[in-house]
């Protein structure tokens, strides 16, 4: 860990500064691990990098030397002078001080993208507050903005759900929604001393490659992903009773029916249901 962890003592007292608890920051301090998010990203001078959280600029530095251009959005004001003195002599870098969640991203990525012609892919890269790590995940894939890859860094236990295949064990609603919108691998284990201050639990480096066409036909997108919110919801119940108190079931014969309609068991839990699954069932809906 060496040089960056004494390169970020070094900036936290200079500056004066504590990680803040309600932010969820942690500082990373290995080298291996931030060396191998850079590798994962597979960054070239024709990507515009948008890093959320970018902290003490630790990652930063490193993603600038290989970006086109880099944009850090950062919500703490604390960091933003050492982030601006950092940075200060790179052309390529941009800082916005804003909520990821309050950010207008599609407006970012079209400005950068029509006023450099160099430009050509997007990529998020991110050291994501575990508090809010859902959240800013839906928020990237829902909007679908013009990016290639997201390679974040979470929980481990998120994780796991994140890059899970839908109807198996590790499997939670949002398992669907990232499935629906990516290809989601594993790239690299992060021990819990790999930060200071030390978190409570281990993370993950994931990466997120965006479906270019979508992996099913389904009419109604809004529907399916409430089926299946719903369906999780309640899991431990089965579907025909998940289901049941939703507004647009006449009652609970309707889904019996479509659920016999379409050879599924009607003893059936949603979460071991595929994503295919709940489409057909989300259709056989729409048309009634």
């Amino acid at each position: 860990m060496g040089n960056t962890y004494e390169e970020t003592k070094y900036i936290l007292k200079k500056y004066n500064i504590h990680a803040n608890k309600n932010l969820g920051q942690n500082f990373l301090i290995n080298e291996n691990i931030i060396n191998k998010i850079v590798e994962s990203a597979n960054i070239t001078k024709e990507d515009l990098i948008i890093e959320i959280g970018p902290g003490l600029g630790t990652l930063t530095a490193k993603l600038l030397e290989k970006a086109g251009k880099l944009i850090a959005i950062e919500l703490d004001k604390k960091m933003l002078s050492i982030l601006t003195n950092r940075f200060n002599l790179y052309n390529n870098f941009e800082l916005i001080n804003n909520d990821i969640l309050k950010t207008d991203l599609k407006e970012i990525i079209n400005r950068n993208l029509s006023s450099n012609n160099e430009l050509k892919n997007v990529k998020i890269v991110a050291n994501l507050p575990y508090y809010i790590t859902t959240p800013i995940i839906m928020k990237l894939l829902e909007e679908k903005l013009e990016i290639d890859t997201i390679t974040v860094m979470v929980q481990k236990e998120v994780a796991e759900r994140l890059i899970a295949i839908p109807g198996t064990k590790n499997s939670g609603a949002i398992t669907y929604s990232v499935y629906y919108y990516a290809e989601a691998k594993k790239v690299v284990d992060v021990p819990k001393n790999s930060f200071i201050p030390e978190p409570e639990v281990n993370s993950e480096v994931i990466q997120l490659t965006i479906r270019k066409n979508s992996i099913i036909n389904v009419k109604d997108e809004k529907l399916l992903f409430k089926l299946i919110k719903q369906a999780f919801m309640q899991r431990r119940k089965t579907l025909i009773n998940a289901l049941g108190n939703l507004e647009i079931i006449k009652n609970k014969e309707q889904i019996s029916g479509i659920l016999q309609e379409l050879g599924i068991d009607l003893k059936v839990r949603g979460e071991v249901l595929s994503i295919e699954q709940f489409a057909q069932i989300a259709d056989k809906l729409k048309n009634i």
